[in-house]
């Protein structure tokens, strides 16, 4: 496979034709009419997952996070967990249509919110929800943390199968609660809940927090994986707190269960879950979740620790999504199937320094990497850093650096996902396949 000369990042994407949409509606010096005319014409079946796609500049944390912290050298942000594509089409028209109106008053919030998120649910997952259990919030973040403040006091433990998604770490901290980390066995490159050392630990925790599918393993866990925990948890009671956040991305051959559609009520009775669009359609800015429960009284424990406070754009985006956005997803899902297909190939034939199994679901990719901490002695670097100044250093986070230095490429370190994340890094592949192939090409370089 011939190697893309080493461009700049913004040459790169001039020479594969980008035009911003702003841009070819005048930037800066458009007409708020000309904008919107631009926006409006959109038409609804332009799904180009391939087409480059500029975001540095916008003051996103995916890019411009990335080169704040490297500098320039980064040519490929493959970090944060959100997508470099266009917003669907109808989420930018519904958008464009609420800006022409013009005021920003406060919000009632429409009753067709709500259906809308119970026809999402029914329609892709045969998952009945009563709309009247449905709490709104704006992320599951500071619906976690409510949940948190519910049902652990502080000083006390919140159980988790590690390595998983590091923002569950902070979450956590600010409720002024402790982690209780539970492990995950890997067996023949799949990871495997240990269900005794699991069972050990739900013994002195409140809450477990169920990542479905999981961040950033990738494993879609089965009814009976569920069943089990759900089992464990109710015979210990610890209440189930269900982020399936990342639902909507799960790769052919596996399935998404809800963790409300397990058939035994009382495990499910047991539980809350979390869920939001703001992962299926980038949506994340927007600030907009919900959670719901078949249990009245956990619902309304959470119900009092939270503060409903969304934003009309939000609303208005989100709606937009939950009722017309089922095209423009049904075609995303493959190509992001086909974009781990491409980066388990890549690394399996041109990338002898890490290894990668195919994520079951989500679009994270958890690289094994521990031959580069060998090839670069990162254990002994984190070492004297640490022993020179008061950073807490580790092998991973030398492994980012190293990276974002040599082959241009910033991606998230293994150690921040808890017990069970060293030598790993997380790769994002919601990015136009140009971007994988550069990134893995780059690194692949830098270790010849």
């Amino acid at each position: 496979m011939s190697r893309m000369p080493r461009l700049d990042r913004r040459t790169f994407l001039r020479s594969a034709g980008v035009t911003a949409l702003f841009g070819a509606a005048g930037a800066k010096g458009a007409s708020a009419t000309g904008v919107e005319r631009a926006l409006l014409q959109i038409a609804p079946d332009r799904y180009d997952f391939d087409a480059p796609f500029d975001r540095v500049g916008t003051d996103c944390t995916k890019w411009d996070g990335a080169i704040a912290e490297f500098g320039n050298s980064i040519e490929v942000g493959m970090g944060i967990a959100d997508m470099d594509f266009p917003a669907p089409p109808c989420v930018t028209r519904a958008l464009a249509e609420r800006c022409a109106h013009e005021n920003w008053g406060y919000l009632r919030m429409p009753s067709s919110y709500r259906q809308a998120i119970v026809d999402w649910n029914a329609r892709r997952y045969g998952l009945e929800i009563d709309p009247d259990t449905i709490e709104l919030t704006t992320g599951v973040h500071v619906a976690l943390i409510a949940a948190m403040h519910a049902f652990v006091p502080p000083g006390s433990r919140v159980l988790l199968t590690t390595p998983v998604y590091s923002g569950f770490y902070s979450d956590i901290r600010f409720a002024r609660t402790v982690a209780e980390e539970s492990p995950m066995r890997l067996v023949d490159g799949r990871y495997q809940i240990d269900f005794d050392d699991f069972e050990r630990r739900a013994r002195r925790a409140n809450v477990f927090i169920l990542c479905n599918p999981q961040n950033p393993t990738g494993n879609v866990w089965s009814m009976e994986d569920l069943t089990r925990m759900g089992e464990i948890c109710l015979e210990h009671r610890v209440v189930v707190l269900a982020d399936e956040i990342h639902c909507d991305f799960v790769s052919s051959g596996h399935r998404y269960t809800p963790f409300a559609s397990l058939p035994n009520r009382d495990i499910v009775d047991n539980s809350l879950t979390f869920k939001a669009v703001s992962k299926t359609f980038n949506l994340s800015a927007m600030k907009a979740a919900w959670y719901f429960s078949t249990n009245p009284d956990l619902l309304e424990r959470v119900r009092s620790h939270t503060r409903t406070d969304l934003t009309t754009l939000g609303v208005v985006a989100n709606q937009a999504a939950l009722t017309e956005g089922d095209d423009w997803l049904d075609r995303l899902v493959p190509y992001l199937e086909a974009n781990h297909d491409f980066a388990e190939a890549y690394v399996r034939d041109h990338v002898p320094h890490v290894r990668y199994a195919k994520a079951q679901g989500t679009y994270l990719a958890w690289l094994d990497v521990s031959d580069i901490v060998d090839e670069i002695g990162a254990v002994e670097t984190a070492a004297a850093e640490r022993e020179r100044t008061s950073n807490d250093r580790t092998p991973e986070q030398v492994v980012q650096r190293w990276l974002a230095e040599h082959a241009g490429v910033f991606l998230s370190p293994g150690s921040s996902y808890g017990v069970g994340g060293a030598g790993r890094m997380r790769m994002n592949v919601a990015t136009q396949r140009a971007n994988i192939e550069r990134a893995l090409e780059n690194i692949a370089e830098a270790l010849a």
